[in-house]
């Protein structure tokens, strides 16, 4: 009975497999970390771009086609024209007022950039500007 009492008290060797572990979970939480950070760009970035192509959209003699054309451009520079597939414009009011809404519909990225088709939406908004 003490010869394995012994061996079970013996904890040769543990420090090998608590390494393993805990580098497995802090390589896990820094990859989960960085895809959030990723998953937030992107976010961030369609977002923005929305809001300019409203903005440009919304310009005197300016109209949603042209909108739609620079939201697609930035978000191709930004990220990837693959992100710039579904966009859409649309004239509506808030409180209102006039405004110009572009919506864009696109992958949001799960890993790495791939991701769930049309995962993500996001719509900028800006008041029509008239020549009166």
């Amino acid at each position: 009975m003490s010869r394995l009492r012994r061996a079970l008290d013996d904890e040769r060797g543990s420090a090998v497999a608590e390494f393993t572990l805990v580098g497995v979970l802090l390589t896990v939480v820094a990859l989960a970390v960085v895809q959030l950070a990723l998953a937030l760009h992107v976010r961030n970035t369609v977002l923005d771009a929305a809001a300019e192509g409203a903005r440009y959209a919304a310009l005197a003699g300016a109209g949603e086609q042209a909108g739609i054309v620079r939201t697609r451009d930035l978000i191709g520079t930004a990220i990837s024209t693959e992100f710039a597939g579904d966009i859409t414009a649309s004239r509506t009011a808030i409180g209102g007022v006039p405004v110009v809404a572009i919506t864009v519909r696109t992958t949001m990225p799960v890993i790495g950039l791939l991701g769930f088709a049309r995962g993500l939406e996001v719509t900028g908004h800006a008041a029509v500007e008239t020549l009166d």
